[in-house]
């Protein structure tokens, strides 16, 4: 049995007495202790799928139709309370800017003991000293001096530490990380993600990343899905992906990363921009911005198939794929 299974997930916005669609369609599924990446550029629907498995799309969105399966359970059917038992403790999630995480005016050891009592019945001396410990795990120097600190006292880097020490105090089966070395410079952003990579190896703690870089989530994931307005792309093995993207619009990212490109050169780039919400073409969404589009892109929504160990849904993939097998008819015959 999968650890979490999304089915057929669809998440609206109601804006001014018309239904916009963020999420269309998806589907996916995350094994206990494996690792995924949520790909795409700003607007794709990342975080919007991140705040649905965890059931925290507030007004004007709501999760139209799907299912999303912890196990056997139904989170889009749980009541509060019931959501209350699972989030953090079966579901934890890492947020961008850890200053609008952490309180301003409690400390770092009240946040994380408040935490820890919220769900569990123990002692305030118990509940201190996995929070030091899980400090400490997350490679935090003086784990007993930055308990007593406040959130301005630490450096960003710092802060992201005791997010994801935050999110470990209950030993989670899932953490979903939302770009979570974003607002970090490069060196930092390696030490936070390979102490993820370190933690979820360590605990067998399934990982959905969420990231517009392919760069970083070719050092952490197994298994990449991307998106483009509201819908899944590409699905497959992180490394055949970065090493042979099957959809115009992957290969625009890849192309895209700094390293593409030689030093003194302009970077490459997607023509183009997401659309919004309102203005989703028709057919393929990517057609505006593809340089392969024809008139079956503009008109028709293309299927899901199988590309190697990839599923990728583009018509230029499926065309390509039906003349190869018309080859091999022929030199069979």
């Amino acid at each position: 049995m999968n650890l979490l299974s999304v089915s057929n997930l669809n998440v609206n916005f109601h804006m001014k007495e018309q239904e916009l669609a963020a999420l269309i369609d998806v589907s996916f599924t995350l094994n206990r202790g494996e690792r995924i990446a949520i790909v795409g550029e700003s607007g794709a629907g990342k975080s919007v799928l991140g705040f649905s498995i965890v059931n925290l799309i507030g007004k004007p969105g709501y999760i139209a139709s799907g299912s999303i399966k912890l196990e056997n359970k139904d989170i889009t059917q749980m009541n509060l309370r019931q959501l209350q038992e699972i989030r953090g403790k079966r579901i934890a999630m890492i947020f961008q800017d850890p200053m609008m995480t952490l309180n301003p005016v409690l400390t770092i050891g009240d946040q994380l003991v408040e935490t820890i009592r919220s769900h569990t019945k123990i002692s305030y001396k118990d509940a201190r000293n996995i929070a030091i410990e899980k400090l400490h795990n997350v490679q935090i120097a003086s784990p007993e001096k930055r308990f007593d600190q406040y959130p301005h006292e630490l450096s960003g880097g710092m802060r992201q530490r005791v997010i994801i020490a935050s999110v470990l105090l209950l030993n989670p089966d899932i953490i979903i990380a939302d770009e979570p070395t974003t607002a970090l410079d490069v060196t930092i952003q390696a030490e936070i993600l390979q102490l993820l990579l370190a933690i979820c190896r360590d605990n067998g703690v399934a990982l959905v990343l969420i990231s517009h870089d392919l760069g970083v989530v070719s050092k952490v994931a197994e298994r990449t899905i991307v998106m483009y307005a509201g819908r899944v792309v590409e699905e497959g093995p992180t490394l055949e992906i970065i090493n042979d993207p099957q959809h115009p619009y992957t290969q625009g990212l890849l192309n895209a990363l700094p390293q593409m490109t030689l030093p003194g050169q302009r970077l490459n780039q997607i023509q183009g921009s997401m659309p919004s919400l309102a203005e989703r073409p028709s057919g393929c969404a990517f057609h505006p911005r593809c340089p392969y589009a024809t008139e079956r892109c503009r008109q028709e929504q293309p299927s899901f198939i199988y590309s190697g160990v990839s599923s990728v849904a583009c018509f230029l993939v499926e065309d390509m794929l039906n003349e190869f097998a018309e080859q091999d008819k022929e030199v069979n015959e």
